[in-house]
């Protein structure tokens, strides 16, 4: 199960879907492009905004500047993935602490 944690300051996501067999499943691949549709987007718009790691299984994103435009991204990201929460629970949680 992909786990993702939301605070006010970092998003953090872990973990693996199961939903098929490596390189097949649907749900990793959604999770994936959004996420690195959303750290792509915020870095083209101000390279100081965030601060993020990615490895095998986690991807941790910290919120440096709460301007609009990083906020209205993360919030879009985080409504995405809340999302495709929803159409599968079992692979998905979204945790706001």
């Amino acid at each position: 199960m992909i786990k993702i944690a939301i605070k006010s300051t970092n998003v953090v996501i872990k973990g693996h879907a199961e939903y098929e067999d490596r390189g097949k499943d649907i749900v990793c691949a959604s999770v994936s492009s959004i996420v690195t549709t959303s750290i792509n987007a915020i870095l083209r718009f101000d390279n100081d905004a965030i601060d993020y790691e990615s490895k095998e299984g986690l991807v941790k994103i910290d919120i440096l500047k709460e301007d609009e435009t990083t906020r209205k991204l993360i919030d879009n990201m985080i409504a995405l993935l809340e999302e495709l929460a929803s159409d599968y629970p079992k692979n998905i949680k979204v945790e706001r602490e």
